[in-house]
């Protein structure tokens, strides 16, 4: 395990699994679920999507003529990409900065790997994440999926901002289609919005705010859950393999940030 840490901030970053986010915490209050909270599951943390974040349907796609059949891990289809159960390597690690890099390994049909580099500060938390193309050009989408806290250690259950005005539409499966709803429905949801006029923020009211900002074109928000909130930006909507994803070449990486911002 590896903890950075400035002034009341702490995280935890676990490299061999997933490069996970164990827990963070901002004085007193733990913001993000943690192993203890669901032992021997995997809703805890803060883990990298990548290099595609969401379902693909199917585990198809398409890219420059040909056909690839990805690992089906979720029902019918293939969910989340390739690095969150595979050891990431510490590549630099000072205490408030590490980078940590990862293979995309066999399941992914091109050869490539991820970089992501935390920062932590007083007020906020830095996440930038870099998907790198190896020999040729390949699809990447990425993102972050937090596990938030619904409720902290004092306060009442979290409410989301969310300044979107539009949310892709699901169809049977569950999958997001290239087309959009404006303005969205009310929850609870399990959706991907987009057309976003600045960052989500969650309040613990209170007790604290915390501002998500990114500068991903989507957020899936999964609020189903009565101790848990998701909020996890993605540079694509889910099944984006299938919609022109972005394209990672040698020597010009697909990079993405987010920010998780708090008052100090």
């Amino acid at each position: 395990m590896l903890e950075l840490h400035q002034g009341d901030v702490r995280l935890v970053l676990d490299p061999v699994n997933g490069g996970r986010v164990v827990s963070l915490t901002v004085g007193d209050l733990r913001l993000l679920r943690t192993p203890d909270d669901d032992p021997g599951g995997t809703h805890w943390g803060s883990f990298v999507m990548a290099p595609w974040a969401g379902r693909t349907r199917r585990g198809r796609f398409a890219f420059d003529g040909v056909e690839h059949q990805l690992e089906i891990n979720s029902g019918e289809h293939s969910i989340h990409g390739t690095v969150r159960p595979r050891p990431w390597t510490v590549e630099e690690a000072d205490p408030r900065r590490v980078r940590i890099s990862c293979d995309f390994g066999p399941a992914w049909p091109f050869a490539g790997w991820a970089e992501q580099i935390i920062v932590v500060h007083d007020d906020r938390v830095e996440l930038e994440l870099w998907m790198h193309a190896a020999d040729g050009p390949m699809p990447a989408v990425g993102g972050w999926h937090p596990w938030w806290q619904r409720r902290l250690e004092r306060g009442a259950p979290a409410e989301l901002e969310l300044p979107a005005a539009a949310m892709y539409v699901r169809d049977a499966e569950g999958i997001a289609m290239p087309e959009t709803i404006s303005p969205p429905p009310p929850g609870p949801w399990d959706d991907c919005f987009t057309d976003l006029a600045g960052p989500c923020v969650l309040r613990w009211d209170g007790a604290f705010a915390l501002a998500i900002e990114s500068d991903c074109a989507c957020v899936v928000v999964y609020d189903e859950p009565v101790d848990a909130i998701c909020v996890e930006p993605q540079s694509g909507p889910p099944d984006a393999l299938n919609h022109e994803p972005a394209v990672a070449e040698p020597g010009h990486p697909v990079v993405i940030h987010s920010t998780w911002r708090f008052p100090t």
